[in-house]
């Protein structure tokens, strides 16, 4: 899995554990998914290109470093993605955000486009999309399909829990895209949730379930 980076940080893997746990409620699941974002994001932004630049400090002038090239943009995959939103622009504040709506056909079980609002400039930029968990990838591959229609090129997914299934679908349908998990769980249901997972993530961060 060349393109798939599982998160091997301690406080991830400690944040995840609060977060499955079916007695965490709303306001601290939402709290916790935004920070499991911003520690993924500092993991994921880890070979952005740098540049010189001269500066100065109360003493004197030097050089320092500041990101260089491509500038970023979080696109959430609506509605579970928005709870990733605020801990990415912790981390990135300068990023600019879109919005990708997508619901589930009950006849075909196809991921059908509801919304979408991206930067104007999304083509320049370095794209993470984010959305919680990575189930079927249905949801994922379209939203990515429709930003590459649009001429976005630079793409990285982002999400916190995923299922075999969901990763091999991605790597199949977007092999240019590299995917960050935070972690790779056992497998589908015959419900299409990921065991042993969260539950529906959306639910749990807006309270609606």
């Amino acid at each position: 899995m060349s393109n798939v980076y599982v998160m091997d940080h301690p406080l991830i893997q400690h944040k995840i554990g609060i977060i499955r746990r079916k007695e965490t409620g709303s306001r601290d699941f939402r709290a916790m998914v935004g920070e499991i974002a911003m520690l993924m994001c500092y993991e994921a932004t880890r070979d952005l290109k740098l540049q010189d630049v001269e500066v100065e400090t109360p003493i004197c002038r030097t050089v320092a470093k500041e990101l260089a090239g491509k500038k970023l943009a979080v696109v959430p995959i609506l509605r579970a993605g928005l709870g990733m939103v605020e801990g990415m622009l912790t981390m990135i504040p300068a990023a600019k955000v879109g919005h990708i709506g997508l619901y589930r056909d009950p006849e075909t079980l196809e991921p059908v486009e509801y919304y979408c609002k991206l930067p104007a400039d999304c083509d320049e930029r370095e794209v993470f999309v984010v959305d919680p968990m990575l189930a079927t990838g249905g949801s994922s591959v379209a939203a990515i399909q429709m930003l590459k229609d649009k001429g976005v090129k630079n793409i990285r997914f982002m999400c916190i829990i995923a299922a075999p299934e969901g990763v091999a679908r991605m790597q199949k349908e977007h092999p240019d895209v590299d995917i960050f998990v935070g972690v790779l769980d056992e497998k589908l249901n015959e419900h299409g949730y990921i065991v042993p997972g969260l539950g529906d993530a959306g639910d749990r961060i807006f309270g609606t379930k």
